[in-house]
């Protein structure tokens, strides 16, 4: 079910007519919320709940096994990671290593003659396979208490705003939450329906209208040789994935609040980070803070020799790139990122520009490039695509400049202009507002604000377009 279609505006008004009165029970709470979440992720595919009702019982038992029976408590951990990673392997990553096998052995001369088994991906299995994996790793650690109760875990494994998308919400936090009643205020209904229009706002008018323009040039079989177009085409999609993810995550936060609870923040502004590092403190936080407390901290993290921290850094990114999808180009996206980290690490250029006047902003402005360069990896169909982007985009040619709104689309060209210059101006004007903005005037000015967004949602939505990180 999608967040941008009737069926899900029926299934939402149906859940939350129920809420009202079952959220008093513990146990109807607990149920409510698991049939609902079940019935919202069958409606793509009814017989994927299989897998996320035995992964999720593997992981259950297995944290149950772990308390009483100390002395299997690390068989049983590696059955929950071997389930899931096994699960993710097979339906994500299978098909992805026979072709390179088989590409491998081409090129030496060799037919592995592998046969292709592709399988339709079930939506949100990183995601949720993530989440359930955390619960049994902290138990394991000490850190969280098992719950005895399987509709308690289910009702934490898969709520519905963030089953398929994220946030991935740890155990230790939703599962306290999820045993009290929390009947949410004024404020938390308010703000809940602040972030759902500005996630809807952001999804279907700036992410969907720049949708078109990225895939006419990614999607076309011939790159285009104009470098304006390509660096405004990835300006575009830049701004797409963040709009298209954090409008996901807002409305799955929004709805959270209108239930009572508190999802965890997932995107802080992450184009204005002044490096690298502070990128991924602000870019999909509960998935980079996973791979930190999960793999990079767990490898050594920082507190080896300088080569080790090298290594942890590129195994995590590398690792994460592969979590995106199985491809090339999203390994080579995660490389780009760990060479980065890597020589931001060895040379500290950003504590020698921030040093200097103006220092801070140059480091933003070359931060955000770099992440530029790596989306173009990332948005690839392959690997020759996206050097053949990145080269046509450091010829810095003008071919095709004066035409640029008519070869992007003159809509999406008009709403990237309209973007650019409102975050100009809040930049320059940040301080001001925030002295500006007082408690009487927020009060008229953000309804106001918020009824301007669902206009625009209604009259200039773009072609809708399934969320982006649904592939993932």
């Amino acid at each position: 079910m999608h967040f941008i279609s009737l069926d899900f505006l029926v299934f939402s008004g149906v859940f939350f007519a129920a809420w009202r009165f079952l959220k008093p029970s513990t146990q109807g709470r607990w149920l409510l919320i698991t049939i609902a979440s079940f019935v919202f992720y069958g409606w793509w595919d009814w017989r994927f709940l299989g897998l996320i009702v035995a992964s999720g019982l593997i992981d259950f038992l297995a944290a149950l096994g772990i308390q009483r029976y100390r002395n299997y408590r690390k068989s049983l951990l590696f059955l929950s990671i071997a389930a899931n990673l096994g699960s993710l392997a097979v339906f994500k990553y299978l098909a992805f290593f026979q072709a390179s096998i088989n590409s491998v052995a081409d090129s030496i001369g060799y037919d592995a003659g592998i046969p292709i088994l592709s399988l339709t991906l079930p939506v949100g299995i990183s995601f949720y396979t993530f989440q359930s994996m955390s619960y049994t790793i902290d138990v394991y650690r000490g850190s969280l208490q098992p719950t005895r109760n399987v509709l308690h875990f289910f009702a934490y494994l898969s709520m519905f705003p963030q089953l398929v998308a994220g946030p991935i919400v740890r155990a230790s936090n939703l599962l306290p939450a999820l045993q009290t009643t929390h009947v949410p205020s004024s404020q938390q209904l308010w703000t809940g329906f602040r972030l759902i229009s500005f996630g809807y706002f952001k999804k279907m008018v700036i992410a969907d209208n720049f949708a078109g323009a990225v895939e006419s040039v990614f999607g076309s079989p011939v790159m285009t040789t104009s470098s304006p177009v390509l660096w405004t085409v990835m300006l575009m999609f830049s701004i797409q994935i963040y709009c298209d993810f954090s409008g996901y995550t807002d409305i799955a936060r929004g709805l959270a609040r209108w239930m009572g609870y508190e999802f965890p923040l997932n995107f802080n502004r992450p184009y204005e980070a002044f490096c690298m590092q502070d990128f991924w403190r602000r870019w999909h936080i509960s998935l980079s803070t996973w791979f930190r407390d999960y793999v990079y901290f767990p490898l050594g993290g920082s507190r080896g020799s300088e080569l080790a921290t090298h290594r942890n850094t590129w195994i995590t990114m590398l690792l994460s790139g592969l979590w995106h999808g199985a491809a090339w180009t999203f390994i080579a996206w995660g490389a780009v990122h760990a060479l980065c980290l890597s020589i931001e690490r060895i040379t500290k250029w950003p504590d020698a520009l921030t040093a200097k006047k103006g220092g801070t902003i140059l480091c933003r402005i070359v931060t955000f490039l770099l992440v530029l360069i790596g989306w173009v990896f990332f948005r690839a169909e392959s690997i020759p695509q996206a050097l053949a982007a990145l080269g046509t985009m450091m010829q810095f040619n003008t071919e095709q400049l004066g035409q640029l709104s008519k070869t992007v689309g003159q809509s999406a060209f008009d709403i990237l202009s309209l973007t650019l210059a409102c975050e100009i101006v809040r930049a320059l004007l940040a301080e001001r507002a925030s002295n500006w903005l007082t408690a009487p005037r927020l009060n008229t000015l953000e309804p106001l604000a918020i009824a301007t967004m669902i206009s625009f949602t209604i009259f200039l939505r773009g072609p809708g377009n399934s969320f982006v990180y649904f592939q993932f």
